[in-house]
């Protein structure tokens, strides 16, 4: 039986529980699976003869993944774009609301544990120009995904077209393959035949990174395997530790900033780089790595892997330099206060004793719940290098953290 791989990226928690520290390296899952039989009618895609003009409004999440409204068995539903996921999956709840019938449970193996899943056969749904009948499709709990998150569309849907995204109006539409309907660099692009996954080229230093996959699940920008990142001349670059969260549980990784990368023809500068370990799914299915929505944001981008391209033009947020940690702490909401989930390696916050657990109440006098933005960031802790921020930890002490570039 055929494997397939669901590939979850970017899996924020909620609101109140969210890491709101930085948007560093969302959450990623990654799962190699073996399929159950099971009966469903073939599926059927169809497009409208509209679909060119059936532009579909989304927003970004505070881990860069595209939200979107689409019909569901006749209603209306909350989904999120994923050209990783190998098959598309609905929640538990709204399986249940919608009386799917699945067959026998099984557990996918993820990155960051494993994933209960059930297949059932797939009513109707749509969105654009586009619509789907018969077929397959997963339950999974998708709570990991985000809050109010029901549906990830997967490529056994998204690569029978098309697929025009456009960030900086913050739309994307679904077009006939072979369209080209704006100028760019463009690559090679096609399907695995195994996993069905998106992938494409590029280069790290010389050195050719090949086969990529194109991820638009992944909020983080580019990720390379440990074996490619120590043969290249970035080895020795400054690194540090970060976590994520998947639908399989929290992922700890490296991360770096490096002056140059070239992705399917464009050389892009002053990019995040995830370092992925041996367990990773990089090296599990022999790819070099992932190219996820934190790079692919800063363009308009074009994929269409029936007519074997990607293509990139610049957005308006090409080129710009990453956030980076200047303290070292990777937080959480709980309540009024701030839970430290990670504290990443090197870093001021590393040097002056900080832990898992600790618990901040305020920071030079500022509460908790006034001193983050509307996007979740906790803007101190990226702050200016050489700025001293006074703390209140809630059981009552008081620290002092001063910020610093360490990678």
């Amino acid at each position: 039986m055929a494997a397939t791989r669901l590939d979850y990226g970017a899996a924020p928690l909620n609101h109140r529980r969210r890491p709101v520290a930085m948007r560093l390296l969302p959450g990623l899952l990654l799962c190699l699976l073996t399929c159950v039989p099971l009966a469903a009618a073939e599926q059927q895609i169809r497009l409208s003869d509209d679909s060119e003009a059936r532009w579909i409004p989304f927003e970004l999440t505070e881990h860069n993944q595209i939200v979107f409204t689409m019909t569901f068995a006749g209603e209306a539903a909350t989904a999120l774009l994923d050209t990783g996921l190998s098959d598309t999956l609905v929640s538990d709840r709204l399986a249940a609301a919608t009386g799917l019938r699945s067959s026998v449970g099984e557990q996918a193996a993820a990155i960051g544990g494993d994933v209960s899943l059930r297949w059932a056969a797939s009513p109707a749904l749509g969105f654009g120009g586009l619509s789907r009948s018969g077929g397959r499709i997963g339950i999974a709990s998708l709570d990991g995904a985000g809050s109010g998150i029901d549906l990830l569309i997967g490529s056994d849907i998204l690569s029978c077209c098309a697929l025009d995204i456009d960030y900086d109006a913050r739309r994307f539409r679904i077009l006939p393959s072979g369209r080209l309907p704006f100028r760019g660099k463009s690559a090679s692009l096609h399907l695995t035949p195994s996993s069905r996954s998106y992938v494409t080229r590029g280069s790290l230093a010389g050195a050719t990174l090949s086969p990529m996959i194109v991820d638009t699940g992944d909020g983080a920008a580019i990720t390379i395997a440990r074996t490619i990142w120590d043969a290249s001349d970035y080895a020795a670059a400054p690194t540090t530790s970060t976590i994520a969260f998947g639908l399989g549980g929290a992922i700890e990784t490296d991360v770096a900033v490096i002056s140059e990368i070239e992705i399917a023809d464009v050389k892009a500068r002053q990019v995040e780089v995830r370092i992925e370990d041996a367990r990773g799914f990089s090296t599990r299915i022999g790819a070099a790595g992932r190219i996820g929505s934190g790079f692919l944001l800063g363009y308009r981008v074009l994929l269409d892997p029936r007519a074997g391209r990607i293509v990139l033009s610049p957005g308006g947020k090409a080129g710009a330099a990453p956030l980076r940690s200047t303290s070292g702490l990777l937080l959480a909401f709980q309540g009024d206060e701030l839970r430290v989930l990670h504290v990443m390696r090197h870093s001021p916050a590393a040097r002056a004793g900080w832990r898992v657990g600790d618990r901040i109440c305020a920071a030079d006098g500022i509460s908790v719940r006034d001193g983050v933005s509307a996007t979740g960031l906790v803007g101190w802790t990226v702050g200016a290098p050489g700025r001293t921020v006074h703390i209140a930890m809630c059981d009552g002490s008081e620290r002092s953290l001063t910020l610093a570039n360490f990678y």
